[in-house]
């Protein structure tokens, strides 16, 4: 049976230069699923070219309102959603995040049904697709870029200025220049896994938790930190990792004992607001805090990293926090200041390459139930609204809507 898929373009401001599906993706999608035909909006900003679909034989048009499903990556403008069509991105509702609450009002008064990336999962409740690999490359590249600047040791190109991964990392041999630091590395999951793939890639050596916090190196080095080594249950008795995810308000931090020993902290840890924070601002008084660069790439607002006080920008990726007034700097300002690096969408960096891996998750793991019987619900548990209605699971979302309705 037909089936038609386009590719819109990206409305949002800043716009997005990734995509769902690049042109080779588009081509072996069509080849993968019969019967289905991939169709793209013409976009002036998006980091593959109407021409490079074209030159595949993909055909790229303005009007896609046609197709049976859009698929685009950030949440679409009002006036840009078409009545009674399907949808899949981005739509940042389900926490109620109150700068959505009027998209998921006209997504509601349009009757569209739409699917959420952030809420297609497997049996485990595991995410199936994501940006959050290229998070962690970036995020980890500028860490180390961030630290350079402040110490003057070399200029790293900015990651948005490189065509792609491959013209990075021509840039790592600069971080030979680095001294005897060391570096941490929180989380075990896909954004940590980027950032631990870029230290390997320059060659700075992984060494175990208790080496880094009790031994010296002669060279600059990292360790990854699981959750269970930087946070304890507060009634004493052994750590469980399902019951630190169920009730994360009964454990406390650890983090102090990695303070003395850490320069450069680089947060991929996903952070839940009843968990404990990594330190607390009374920590910064410390004689023995020595963290002076931080890369936030979970950048949690007053989060796990009590001096991300605000996400910084592509254009501008760093501040300054001073422990001496806690307010916020130009970076750079004072030795003694903690720089501070929390873009928030840092997968834009490195927009073709984020794209290729997205497209490959989205092939392998989501068109067969997208295109297919969905026999294991996994694009049901994912659509938060249905022609025009919440579907069950996401009927809670009423009281946010109605909150719109009347704002």
């Amino acid at each position: 049976m037909p089936f038609t898929i386009g590719l819109i373009r990206e409305g949002k401001t800043p716009p997005d230069k990734r995509v769902p599906l690049t042109p080779k993706k588009c081509i072996e999608a069509q080849a993968t699923f019969p019967g289905l035909r991939v169709v793209v909006q013409s976009s002036a900003v998006r980091s593959y070219t109407d021409q490079e679909y074209r030159d595949l034989g993909i055909e790229v048009r303005d009007d896609v309102s046609a197709c049976d499903v859009l698929l685009g990556v950030k949440e679409v403008p009002l006036d840009q959603l078409i009545p009674n069509k399907t949808y899949v991105f981005f739509s940042h509702t389900v926490k109620m995040q109150p700068a959505n609450r009027n998209l998921l009002r006209e997504v509601l008064k349009k009757h569209i049904t739409l699917i959420d990336y952030e809420l297609l999962t497997n049996a485990r409740s595991e995410r199936i697709v994501a940006f959050g690999r290229y998070a962690g490359i970036v995020g980890a590249y500028n860490g180390l870029l961030t630290y350079g600047r402040k110490h003057g040791l070399f200029a790293l190109k900015p990651a948005h200025e490189c065509l792609d991964m491959d013209d990075m990392q021509e840039e790592f041999f600069k971080v030979r220049k680095l001294p005897a630091i060391k570096m941490a590395v929180t989380g075990s999951g896909r954004v940590a896994q980027g950032a631990l793939e870029v230290l390997d890639r320059m060659g700075i050596r992984r060494v175990s938790v208790y080496d880094y916090l009790y031994l010296d190196f002669n060279e600059p080095v990292y360790t990854q930190l699981l959750s269970s080594d930087y946070n304890r249950r507060r009634d004493g008795r052994v750590w469980d990792t399902q019951n630190f995810h169920q009730h994360p308000e009964e454990y406390e931090s650890t983090f102090g004992l990695f303070l003395p020993v850490t320069d450069l902290l680089i947060a991929c840890a996903y952070w839940h607001p009843a968990a404990p924070k990594l330190f607390e601002l009374a920590d910064l008084h410390r004689p023995d805090f020595h963290i002076n660069t931080i890369a936030d790439v979970t950048c949690d607002i007053n989060g796990s990293v009590p001096v991300t006080r605000r996400a910084s920008t592509i254009a501008d990726p760093a501040y300054d926090f001073s422990p001496r007034t806690e307010e916020l700097e130009p970076p750079y300002s004072r030795p003694d200041n903690i720089t501070v690096m929390a873009v928030d969408n840092l997968p834009c960096e490195l927009p073709r390459n984020a794209s290729r891996d997205f497209g490959r998750q989205l092939l392998d793991n989501v068109f067969p139930h997208l295109l297919g019987r969905d026999a294991d619900d996994v694009v049901a548990r994912a659509t938060i609204a249905s022609h025009g209605e919440l579907t069950e699971r996401y009927r809670y979302l009423a009281d946010y809507v109605a909150e719109a309705a009347n704002a």
